[in-house]
């Protein structure tokens, strides 16, 4: 199995494309719909640089997953499935960080809180068969209810859940996200599995201007994760995360980003002067 590590320099997230070079089957985790938030316009630069590496390889994507519901970009899975054909996957408690964002955006009747813009909703152990590749969903709630990390033969994706050692993991304080909950999120779920798995994280953010880098190991994030190793307790870690959340300023794109990807990566509808809208709530940050 062969991956292809994309960088979205914006806002610092990696998509991959995992493929079989033989099959040519493919998989795309975390893709990125470009915004400018000085036009306010969407664009596909991004998307274009994937599409083009599928074209040149021949290589056929069966689906795209999202590791949770971002809120630092839009993601790209929506314009990729029109693209492409491709269904789309996520993580089955995404109708929890529906029901609260769709409340808060005041949606209506119209919009329905259960899934089903995404063609398969993903339990904790469910897998996807695509092709010849074989993706097993291991839910790892904590940063978002939702969050979902994908393990790929000796690979696992992780999103925000655990980033690079030297970043640590990620934050708690959006709705219904929990410290407590992500401490045994990774330290039950993801350092039970074999030491020399890598693990993909879903941001890097290139500390103290070191080169990229996309992947660690179990072990390295066992032995040196500076905000969570084997060795650190659940109280311990509880009182850092919620304090270190408390600091921490909100995602630039937040409103912009949950509105489109509650809704499986889908632009809001034309109204009727033909321009779409984004609803931003004042006030509530």
């Amino acid at each position: 199995m062969q991956i292809k590590a994309f960088f979205h320099e914006q806002t610092c997230t990696l998509t991959y494309l995992v493929f079989d070079p033989a099959s040519k089957d493919a998989v795309v985790i975390d893709s990125v719909m470009d915004f400018d938030s000085v036009s306010w316009k969407p664009y596909t630069h991004f998307a274009d640089e994937i599409g083009h590496f599928v074209r040149e390889h021949g290589l056929t994507v069966h689906w795209l997953m999202d590791t949770h519901t971002h809120a630092d970009h839009m993601t790209g899975m929506g314009l990729l499935k029109e693209r492409w054909g491709a269904k789309t996957a996520m993580g089955a408690a995404t109708t929890t960080v529906q029901e609260v964002f769709s409340e808060l955006f005041n949606l209506g009747p119209d919009f329905k809180p259960d899934g089903s813009q995404w063609d398969r909703l993903l339990a904790d152990g469910d897998r996807l068969i695509a092709g010849t590749v074989t993706v097993t969903a291991l839910a790892t709630p904590g940063h978002t209810p939702d969050c979902t990390s994908y393990l790929i033969e000796d690979m696992v994706f992780t999103g925000d859940t655990l980033f690079m050692p030297d970043f640590g993991t990620g934050r708690c304080d959006f709705p219904k996200g929990d410290a407590r909950t992500l401490y045994r999120s990774v330290t039950r779920k993801l350092y039970s599995l074999p030491d020399d798995t890598r693990v993909f994280v879903g941001h890097d953010y290139q500390l103290g201007g070191r080169e990229l880098r996309d992947h660690t190991t179990i072990s390295e994030s066992k032995a040196h994760n500076t905000h969570l190793t084997e060795e650190t307790s659940e109280e311990a870690y509880v009182k850092f995360r919620t304090g270190r959340d408390k600091t921490l300023p909100p995602p630039k794109l937040i409103f912009q980003s949950l509105l489109v990807n509650i809704n499986g990566g889908m632009l809001p509808e034309p109204e009727a002067n033909g321009l779409r809208y984004l609803k931003i709530p004042l006030g509530v940050l």
